[in-house]
This record gives C-alpha cells, sequence and structure tokens, in this order.
C-alpha cells in the first residue's frame, strides 16, 4: 500500500506545473456553471442532485496531514501576528463597536459555524445596505450580480483598508485553529450562496472552507460568480497537498498586489 500510495504521489507532483499554469487560461466547463457575468436570477435547489465527491486511496491518506499541517501553522501565525492584532482590535473599537465580527458560514458537510473577522462595517450595516439598494438602482443590480458593491455605504475607513489588505481575515487562524476552517480552501458561503452552486455544491461542502484558496488567487472579486464555482469545484476535484503549498506561496504576491480586492 506505501508503494501505491507513494507512487500516485509522485505522478500528481509531475503534473502540477501544467495545473497552476491552467488557473489563468479559461475555467474549465463545470456541470451547470455558465460563461454568463450574472448569478442566474432563479438558482437551483441543490437538494436532489448535489454530487458527492469521492477521495482516492492516496488523497484520503494526506487529509490528516492537511489538518495537522493547518493547526500547527496556524498557531505560528496567530502568534507571530498577536501584536498586529492587538493594534488593529483597538483601531476597529475606537467607533465604540465591537471588534469582531462572526458571520454565520456553511462548513464541511453542511456544518454552520460563525467564522471570525475584524468588523470592517458600521454597526447599523444591514440598515445601511437596505436603504442604499432601495434608493440606488444600479447598486441593487450589482449586489444581486456580485454579493459585492464597488462603493459600499457600510464600510468604515479602517474597515475599507483591512479589506484591502486582507488584514481583515486574521482572526479566521482563529477558525482553522477550532478545525472550523482550513489555511487553504474555497472561501465560506453563507447558506443562500450554496444555491449558485447547482449540483456542484456537495464539493464545497465536502472541505473545510479555506482562509485562502484557487479562487483567491484568481481574480477574486475581479471573477464572476460562475467562475468562483468553477474554481472551488476544480480545487476540490484536483486536491493535493503540494498544491494547497503553491496555493499559500501565491497568496502573498495576490495580497500584496491587492489582486481582485475590494
Amino acid at each position: 500500500m506505501r508503494a501505491s500510495i507513494s507512487g500516485a504521489m509522485r505522478k500528481g507532483r509531475s503534473g502540477d506545473e501544467s495545473w497552476l499554469q491552467s488557473n489563468n487560461a479559461a475555467t474549465p466547463e463545470i456541470r451547470h456553471v455558465t460563461s454568463e457575468t450574472h448569478i442566474p436570477s432563479t438558482p437551483r435547489s441543490t437538494s436532489a442532485t448535489t454530487e458527492t465527491p469521492e477521495l482516492t486511496l492516496p488523497r484520503a491518506a494526506m487529509r490528516p496531514v492537511k489538518v495537522a499541517f493547518d493547526v500547527l501553522m496556524a498557531a505560528i501565525l496567530f502568534l507571530a501576528a498577536l501584536p498586529v492584532f492587538a493594534i488593529i482590535w483597538l483601531l476597529v473599537r475606537w467607533d465604540g463597536g465591537p471588534g469582531f465580527y462572526g458571520h454565520l458560514r456553511i462548513g464541511k458537510h453542511g456544518v454552520p459555524f460563525h467564522c471570525l473577522k475584524f468588523r470592517t462595517m458600521t454597526v447599523n450595516s444591514d440598515q445601511a445596505l437596505a436603504d442604499h439598494l432601495a434608493s440606488n438602482p444600479a447598486a441593487a443590480i450589482e449586489w444581486s450580480a456580485t454579493r459585492k458593491l464597488e462603493n459600499d455605504p457600510r464600510i468604515t475607513p479602517i474597515g475599507r483598508f483591512l479589506r484591502r489588505t486582507s488584514l481583515d481575515e486574521i482572526p479566521q487562524l482563529l477558525n482553522v485553529l477550532r478545525t472550523d476552517m482550513s489555511l487553504v480552501g474555497p472561501r465560506p458561503v453563507v447558506e443562500d450562496e450554496l444555491r449558485y452552486y447547482g449540483p456542484n455544491a456537495g464539493y464545497y461542502q465536502a472541505v473545510r472552507p479555506g482562509i485562502t484558496g484557487l479562487w483567491q488567487i484568481s481574480g477574486r472579486s475581479d471573477t464572476s460568480y460562475e467562475e468562483r464555482v468553477a474554481l472551488d469545484t476544480r480545487y476540490v476535484r484536483e486536491w493535493s497537498f503540494r498544491r494547497d503549498l503553491v496555493i499559500l506561496a501565491q497568496t502573498l504576491p495576490a495580497v500584496l498586489l491587492q489582486k481582485g480586492a475590494k
């Protein structure tokens, strides 16, 4: 068994370079994922047709290594970032609101968890968004298509900086330590967004969401939601521990260049 596992892993390594090079090419077609630039107005239900991916023996054997690596690296990174962590928390708290924001997201096997971030929005963000969309039809269309806004009235000045530099996501190291998340994986989504994955929702729910991932280094907000679904599905289908390491290595340049950050 050891020989077969190591042989499969060597074969996987040889394909890593071509796998990464093809990242910047056209995203491969994923079933029920179109190339349109907007989210479908009538998303499909995932209850009856969701695919459940199966891991081959070599890939399944590497999963415990991934978890151990995640926890170890998250602990090291958290301790190293602790002074920055404390300073950001104080700056965010300056307006009297909470320092952290825990949004309910969907994790592995569909189990919800609170995804932690430094708060980047005003305390009355829900009302501010509703008012803005009601009075601005163009913003309403933009929100419907991407779930993001170019000029979001909810974001605080310090929050805008944190989002642009991705520093708002530092608290997610705690999610990794609690094994709610991984260092690398699909970015966590809310339950409502799973509808847009169609039958490919099973791929998203087969792994723990990640702080970074294939979508994160491929343009983030510069990509359409259909492209995001295709990238997430591709990541799970072609997962290997070595590819996780390459994605981690490419994350820092993507963050420094603020690639797709909004």
